[in-house]
């Protein structure tokens, strides 16, 4: 959680809030499938649902008051793949600074699998 604090109050912002930002910031980029999750029991890669898609997201607090994220995603097959990263990680990085006015440090990757059609 971060906070921030004026002359009139304070403002928490949840982590909650920066992975749903994050989440539809990196899945309206073209090419990219959906969040994925590795599942511990089959160790399969599973496309999650808009409703789960915090799953495949993670937010870590630094101590500046800057953020970082992880996203896990499942893409298309045959896009170029870091044409596709540099998208999302723009995408985020600006969705998500927009929104909440936090400095985002930085924002990692990983494509767990691809979706042949």
């Amino acid at each position: 959680m971060i906070r921030r604090e004026n002359e009139l109050g304070s403002i928490n912002v949840s982590n909650s809030v920066y992975t749903k930002i994050a989440g539809n910031a990196a899945t309206n980029c073209f090419g990219v499938k959906g969040m994925a999750m590795r599942s511990m029991v089959d160790g399969l890669v599973h496309l999650l649902r808009k409703e789960s898609m915090s799953k495949g997201v993670l937010v870590n607090c630094n101590e500046d008051g800057t953020i970082s994220i992880d996203l896990h995603i499942m893409i298309d097959h045959g896009v170029n793949i870091p044409a596709l990263g540099d998208s999302i990680m723009s995408s985020v990085r600006y969705m998500v600074s927009q929104q909440t006015d936090t400095e985002v440090k930085e924002v990692n990757v990983f494509i767990d699998s691809m979706v042949l059609d």
